[in-house]
């Protein structure tokens, strides 16, 4: 039988070899992560890492795992239930490699992001803070990091934007913009989330597979946001091989404005020709009204 408390990361890694190279996987055990949210998406991209070989991360969350958590987050069980969502997968990640970095942190870490984008050129973003998540934005591209992220979508969806890319306020037309970010407002949130929404309705067929009524609500604050173990595992996941190819140094084609994975069509959903979406965009303007209109 294996010696378990002998752990060696050549070993660990072996079954990489032949998806990866000797020299890619020493690259990802040089490389650095940080991984800013490890519920739900974070958390599923952050576990994949780690069982790659990945080397060094910063990690943060200032949630502790409830019951409602159970349905989707891979570091979830009854018996992490009322822990601290950062240190349970900490904890995880030593059980699977006794050797990674991890550099841990909460609430403050929003007031360090400028440092932590410096030293962490791959960046996952797996928070739902719109504030935060502009925060990040802003600090990666100040340092030349590179921001992986997903869509608010029931599809698995992946976005990759490097550093000379429009952040996403810009390119999704936010009202945060060009405000500092101790002036952007509660009102400038829910608009920008709503540009989200906008987007991703135009860009992917996203209405097709969702309950309207329960989206209107959430769109509408009355609701809390919808999640499912397979889309939000997947979408992890996606965003994992894109912070791995980054480190081995290959070159995706996912770009700044990212792509959708539709599991019932079989398919890839990639943003539409321009004319088309300004077509589809004012349909689904009027739609998204219609539907906030019925939540109030």
């Amino acid at each position: 039988m294996e010696d378990v408390t002998a752990f060696d990361y050549a070993e660990f890694t072996t079954r990489n070899l032949g998806f990866v190279s000797a020299a890619e996987q020493a690259a990802l055990k040089a490389g650095a992560v940080f991984v800013a949210g490890v519920g739900g998406m974070g958390g599923a991209c952050f576990l994949a890492l780690v069982r790659a070989g990945v080397g060094r991360f910063a990690v943060c969350d200032i949630d502790v795992f409830e019951t409602s958590n159970l349905n989707r987050q891979v570091f979830a069980f009854t018996d992490t239930l009322g822990r601290d969502k950062a240190e349970a997968a900490c904890a995880a990640a030593r059980r699977i490699n006794p050797e990674v970095e991890i550099e841990r942190l909460g609430a403050e870490w929003v007031d360090r992001i400028p440092d932590l984008a410096s030293r962490y050129p791959v960046i996952v973003n797996g928070t739902d803070d719109i504030a935060a998540g502009v925060a990040l934005y802003r600090a990666a591209q100040a340092a030349g990091a590179t921001v992986i992220d997903a869509y608010a979508s029931p599809l698995p969806s992946v976005i990759v934007v490097r550093p000379t890319d429009p952040r996403p306020e810009v390119r999704l037309g936010y009202p945060t913009h060009g405000k500092a970010l101790d002036a952007i407002t509660p009102e400038d949130l829910r608009a920008s989330f709503m540009k989200e929404l906008e987007y991703v309705m135009t860009h992917s067929s996203s209405a097709e597979h969702v309950d309207l009524e329960a989206a209107a609500a959430l769109a509408a604050g009355a609701a809390r946001r919808m999640s499912l173990a397979p889309m939000v595992i997947s979408t992890g996941c996606l965003m994992a091989y894109e912070a791995l190819w980054l480190l081995m140094g290959r070159r995706s084609k996912t770009d700044c404005r990212g792509w959708f994975l539709n599991p019932f069509a079989g398919r890839t959903e990639r943003p539409l020709w321009p004319p088309v979406a300004a077509v589809k965009g004012l349909v689904v303007r009027a739609f998204m009204a219609r539907l906030l209109k019925g939540a109030a």
